[in-house]
């Protein structure tokens, strides 16, 4: 199906994963966790030493911050992109619902860079968070990339310079060519919008190589067509949290074996761990992903503390 390049993923009303089983519905995510055993973890743990990013990296040097749970600042030839912001206390539609965060970010709102481009993966409150958009939006002048369906609600928002994309589709800025590429997830912000926007990662084309960002995803066949589309990687940002249990997570998201299996196959120089450490989604302990990506992970497959900046070879 992926060798003769994207399959439709879109049915004329809800967009869809292609060639997989669809993730479990509303029922069963209640099921879950009415009878779930969730691992014991912490409430908050207060170990994040922040940090203040530069202005700017000019040339080919990349420079990666880890700030927070999908939340990286990369900076790399004079251009500041930022992917999945979240700096408030829950990820959930009011200040007072939601998955509470357990660490700080490791830099402060007030301490980013002037942004060139906030990228959005999908419309998860973990992703999309309204409070932290709504602030960017005051305080910098940033293009907005959003898969197909979120720009409506954003714009809903009050927020403007949106750049809308599905699967296979690009936008150029100043610098670099930013393409929306394939992941195996879903989308929803209420009971009532399930699918009706899409899901994506994306794949950045800069003087200094090719940097991919994953979002939220499964395990599939996409990974195998972006390292056939893109070639190699001079880095990737893969999702290592909100595994277990598999027989709910599977459809959504990799494990940290599943992800170190994307990072073989998409032949990166380097991948950083992301999705993990800030918020506790699922059942396993809060640091179970990085701990268990430890043990398997090559040099080159890293995880950062909140506030670690790395400057990638």
């Amino acid at each position: 199906m992926w060798s003769d390049g994207i399959p439709p993923h879109f049915d004329g009303r809800r967009f869809y994963n292609p060639g997989v089983a669809p993730p479990h519905g509303w029922r069963d995510i209640l099921r879950w966790k009415l009878h779930s055993r969730a691992e014991p973890s912490p409430r908050f743990i207060d170990d994040v030493t922040p940090s203040v990013p530069p202005r700017r990296v000019e040339g080919h040097a990349v420079r990666v911050t880890f700030v927070n749970h999908s939340t990286v600042l990369l900076q790399a030839g004079g251009l500041n992109l930022l992917t999945d912001p979240i700096w408030s206390e829950r990820a959930g539609p009011y200040a007072w619902l939601g998955p509470r965060r357990r660490r700080a970010p490791g830099v402060s709102l007030a301490d980013l860079p002037p942004l060139d481009a906030v990228l959005i993966s999908h419309n998860h409150y973990d992703h999309l968070d309204l409070a932290t958009v709504r602030q960017l939006f005051r305080q910098q002048a940033a293009h907005y990339i959003v898969p197909r369906g979120v720009a409506s609600w954003m714009r809903l928002q009050s927020i403007r310079q949106i750049c809308e994309l599905d699967w296979g589709e690009a936008v150029d800025l100043p610098g670099v060519r930013v393409h929306a590429v394939p992941a195996l997830h879903f989308s929803a912000r209420t009971p009532f919008d399930r699918n009706r926007a899409l899901w994506c990662g994306y794949l950045l084309e800069m003087p200094g190589g090719k940097l991919y960002f994953a979002g939220d995803t499964a395990f599939g066949p996409h990974f195998a067509w972006i390292r056939r589309r893109f070639g190699p990687l001079r880095l990737a940002l893969l999702p290592i949290g909100a595994y277990a249990p598999r027989s709910i997570m599977a459809p959504v998201h990799v494990s940290p074996e599943e992800s170190l299996e994307a990072h073989r196959i998409l032949g990166a120089r380097t991948s950083i761990a992301i999705h993990h450490g800030t918020f506790r989604l699922t059942d396993e302990t809060l640091d179970a992903p990085r701990q268990r990506l430890a043990e398997i992970a090559p040099a080159g497959f890293l995880t950062l503390n909140n506030g670690e900046a790395l400057e990638v070879s």
